[in-house]
C-alpha cells in the first residue's frame, strides 16, 4: 500500500472534520456518555474551531494517506499554540488520529516518526503530548517510542473532568 504524507490546508477542512469526528467517536464512545461525547465534539470539531486551528501560525496538521484514501492525521503545536506552557524548546503532539479501518497498519508509526523528525529538525529539546489515562492502547504505543509520564492535567469531556497523562520524550542532540 502506498503511504503518503502532506500538510493540511484550509481546503481540507471538511476532511479534517470528518476524520476528527469519526476517529474520536470510534475511540471514546464506549467510555463516555452520549451527551458528553456530543458536547465535546460539537465544541472541538465544529468547522469554525477547526478553521481557527488550521489558521494558527504555530500549529500544523499533516494528513496520512493509504493510496488515495485519508487514513488519519497528526496535529503539532509550537510556541503559544501548545495546550500547556512547555516553552519554545518543546513541540506538542496534540492529536494523532488514525481511522479505525487503518489502525494496526503502521500509520500511527508513520505519524509519530514524522513528529520526531520535525522535533529534531527544529532542534526541540522535548516532544510531548497529553493522553487520557484510560486510553491504555495509546499509552503503550507512546511508551514504545520512548515517552514517559511526567505529570497530568485535566481534560473536560462535556461536563465530566477527566485526567490526561503528560508524556514526554526527551530529544537527543
Amino acid at each position: 500500500m502506498n503511504t503518503t504524507l502532506r500538510t493540511c490546508t484550509m481546503d481540507d477542512l471538511s476532511l479534517l472534520q470528518a476524520i476528527s469526528i469519526e476517529t474520536f467517536n470510534d475511540t471514546f464512545k464506549h467510555q463516555n456518555t452520549p451527551e458528553n461525547m456530543a458536547g465535546y465534539m460539537n465544541r472541538a470539531f465544529n468547522r469554525d474551531q477547526l478553521a481557527r486551528e488550521l489558521a494558527q501560525a504555530h500549529s500544523t496538521f499533516y494528513l496520512v494517506y493509504a493510496g488515495e484514501e485519508a487514513a488519519g492525521y497528526l496535529k503539532l503545536n509550537r510556541e503559544e499554540a501548545q495546550s500547556e506552557n512547555m516553552g519554545p524548546a518543546s513541540l506538542e503532539i496534540e492529536r494523532i488520529y488514525i481511522r479505525t479501518a487503518f489502525q494496526g497498519l503502521g500509520f500511527g508509526k508513520t505519524l509519530i516518526q514524522l513528529a520526531i523528525d520535525i522535533a529534531k529538525e527544529e532542534q526541540k529539546e522535548k516532544l510531548w503530548l497529553g493522553v487520557w489515562e484510560k486510553n491504555k492502547r495509546a499509552i503503550a504505543f507512546y511508551q514504545k517510542w520512548g515517552f514517559a509520564q511526567t505529570g497530568a492535567h485535566s481534560f473536560y469531556m462535556g461536563d465530566e473532568e477527566q485526567r490526561d497523562y503528560i508524556l514526554v520524550k526527551l530529544m537527543e542532540g
